[in-house]
């Protein structure tokens, strides 16, 4: 799998601590960096993942267009640590995602014995903490085989450990091509300075109470130039919809939160 720790045989002292504590164990750096190793379902119930750095850097893979970087985050108002595009564009799902509370890139490892009683370890890419305080691990595969068998245990095991703590863990398949680029471009107006003067967000919102085309609605409150940025983050954040499923385009419907354009098989974004 791309971008992700390999489930491979650990040292002597891993092989050690599993061996003495059984089942899962978790691999983590505390706020100074020092490497910590814990029983799993301890850390679970007391690690704020969402803080925490990468237990170890993203690997850079020669001739890939796009490398480790960092996706700042409307959630939290912090960089998160990315190893790939597939990543990124999950980050931006669930930077979107009004259920999310946190979000950290790589912030632990799990240790585990396999069948043959081998050692073995996983970084999942993605940590996301849920509104209720359970998470979510995730791996953000570029295609479907990415990994191969390797990858397919190790998401065995890991969705396992996190279901033993009533977590998740999900290999989430890449986004359609229209909707990633429309997330994309939206996201380029989730920071809070495009919400504008005072009164403006307010003004986008009752202008759109009605659904209408997105220029029509953005020209009845104002200047396209002021207006259009903020209409882009109120859909950003879910004040406004539209159907997110085909390109947007001036002519778009956009609604009220939670409206769902008619036309569309399968709702709004």
């Amino acid at each position: 799998m791309t971008s992700t720790g390999a489930a491979r045989p650990q040292s002597r002292a891993g092989q050690a601590a599993v061996d003495q504590a059984g089942g899962f164990e978790a691999v983590f750096l505390d706020p100074v960096g020092q490497a910590v190793q814990q029983r799993w379902a301890d850390a679970a119930l007391t690690v704020a993942f969402e803080d925490l750095a990468p237990v170890s850097a993203f690997p850079v893979a020669p001739r890939r267009r796009w490398g480790p970087g960092l996706w700042w985050s409307a959630t939290t108002g912090r960089h998160v640590a990315a190893g790939s595009n597939a990543m990124r564009t999950q980050l931006m799902v669930l930077d979107r995602d009004p259920g999310v509370t946190g979000l950290a890139g790589r912030p632990v490892r799990l240790l585990w014995r396999d069948a043959r009683g081998q050692v073995r370890s996983w970084v999942p890419q993605l940590f996301a903490r849920r509104a209720d305080g359970t998470a979510l691990l995730a791996d953000c595969p570029g295609h479907a085989g990415a990994g191969g068998e390797r990858a397919v245990k190790a998401a065995e095991a890991v969705a396992q450990a996190c279901a033993d703590v009533g977590w998740t863990y999900r290999r989430i398949p890449p986004l359609d091509d229209a909707l990633a680029a429309n997330l994309k471009w939206l996201a380029g107006y989730r920071h809070p300075r495009n919400a504008g003067r005072p009164g403006l967000m307010t003004a986008v919102v009752e202008a759109f109470m009605r659904p209408r085309p997105l220029i029509e609605g953005t020209e009845a409150v104002g200047d396209p130039v002021e207006v259009l940025p903020c209409v882009f983050h109120a859909l950003w954040h879910g004040q406004l919809t539209a159907g997110l499923e085909t390109p947007l385009h001036e002519r778009v419907p956009v609604g009220p939160r939670g409206w769902s354009d008619p036309s569309k098989k399968g709702g709004a974004g």
